[in-house]
């Protein structure tokens, strides 16, 4: 019993003396992992064309019901997606959403993932329910914005790589999102390789942990 007591004393003891570390939230935020899950983003191909082609399968794997989508037909004339339908409606109720990925791994064409951006609270309700607007992921630079015209290809002949050329590092819809941290915080060499500079020049320099 008195050596299970010294023992919890000494991890006391031994923190006692270290210096503390402030976030200074929400200026400096903390890196998250690699395979965080947070905000949802539909993503797009590189010709701007969206990657959902409304076949409701994250739908069906959601354990919460979180997932309402609504698909409709594309023509050549009109076309968001390639294949035969698109995803006319794309809602997910993020008081439902319990943050588990079923979603992202039941999508055949990996238009949904779960990004980085952890700031989602709101005030109500109603501002809680992510319309197909709000997911979905601006065109990539020199593409065409969606309805397009032509012909496209099945989406199983789309370039489909394994990581999301879409990424968004910059600041998403609602906020800017910094990844350093703290001067006085201990990091790793990894964990300094990965991290964004905060004046956006490609290049981690010391300014960036001030």
């Amino acid at each position: 019993m008195l050596g299970e007591m010294l023992r919890g004393l000494g991890t006391t003891f031994k923190h006692i003396f270290k210096k503390p570390v402030t976030i200074s939230y929400p200026d400096v935020k903390r890196p998250v992992f690699e395979r965080f899950r947070g905000r949802h983003e539909l993503k797009r191909h590189p010709n701007g064309l969206e990657r959902c082609i409304g076949c409701s399968l994250c739908s069906a794997a959601c354990p919460a019901d979180a997932i309402y989508v609504v698909p409709a037909e594309n023509n050549n004339e009109v076309r968001f997606s390639p294949g035969e339908r698109y995803a006319e409606v794309y809602e997910i109720n993020m008081i439902r959403c319990i943050f588990c990925g079923f979603c992202e791994e039941a999508c055949p064409v990996d238009a949904i993932v779960l990004e980085h951006n952890y700031e989602i609270s709101s005030y109500s309700r109603e501002a809680m329910i992510y319309t197909k607007e709000m997911l979905l992921v601006p065109p990539p630079p020199g593409a065409q914005d969606v309805p397009q015209r032509g012909f496209a290809p099945p989406p199983q002949f789309m370039p489909s790589p394994s990581s999301h050329p879409n990424r968004v590092e910059g600041p998403p819809p609602g906020g800017r999102i910094t990844t350093y941290v703290a001067a006085d915080e201990e990091t790793t060499d990894y964990v300094r390789a990965n991290l964004m500079d905060a004046d956006r020049d490609n290049k981690i320099d010391d300014e960036d942990y001030r």
